[in-house]
């Protein structure tokens, strides 16, 4: 799990194809790797990747079809920047929400412009993940923890504050650029937990409105 609070901004450093995977090596710049194992999960612009290998300058990790299929990591290119997290322990201190690291699709920057300091960022999200994406609600982008403004239709759009576009790579986004998208877990578990099971569940849209948690 992780917190979706980037810790440092590192770059993609070799690709190699293997057998229709990919292996990565990621440079990881300011990252301290002193409390990374084999096997240990590093979120890489969102995407949950296993440590095989630690060369000193950062780690490699292998990428599946699958994860190739549904991620930016399939226009990844050497040099490119990249958000890194590592993954949350007991003792952190949750400042974003909970995390996967397990990207539910791809979205693309269809506007950014200036606000004051900020950026205002307005992201067209896949018609599939349209339903789980509220205002106020939480949503990864690239693996950073964001909050949403306002949502219409497939579209919704965020404010980046000055912080965030200089400890990530937000700030080269322009627009047409694809970006990795993990909802909110809770929405998730919620819709699950209505469509309800082979027995009767308790848990309705009448019961929800019942009991203040459903307008």
């Amino acid at each position: 799990m992780f917190t979706g609070i980037i810790e440092a901004i590192g770059h993609i450093a070799e690709l190699r194809p293997a057998g229709g995977d990919l292996s990565v090596r990621v440079q990881t710049g300011s990252l301290s790797l002193d409390d990374v194992a084999l096997g240990d999960s590093i979120a890489t612009n969102g995407v949950c990747l296993t440590v095989v290998a630690l060369p000193g300058d950062g780690f490699w990790a292998d990428v599946s079809q699958e994860t190739i299929s549904k991620t930016t990591a399939q226009h990844w290119q050497v040099g490119q920047s990249v958000n890194l997290e590592k993954a949350l322990m007991p003792t952190s201190r949750l400042g974003g929400h909970l995390v996967s690291g397990h990207v539910d699709g791809i979205g693309e920057v269809v506007s950014h412009q200036q606000r004051g300091r900020a950026w205002q960022l307005v992201i067209n999200a896949p018609g599939e993940l349209a339903k789980y994406i509220a205002q106020k609600g939480s949503i990864t982008v690239d693996g950073t923890s964001l909050t949403v403004n306002e949502v219409q239709g497939r579209r919704f759009e965020l404010t980046i504050v000055p912080h965030t576009l200089t400890e990530t790579v937000i700030d080269g986004y322009q627009t047409g650029t694809l970006v990795n998208l993990e909802v909110d877990l809770i929405a998730r578990y919620l819709e699950r937990l209505l469509q309800g099971s082979t027995e009767a569940s308790p848990l309705t849209e009448q019961f929800l409105k019942q009991h203040g948690y459903h307008s």
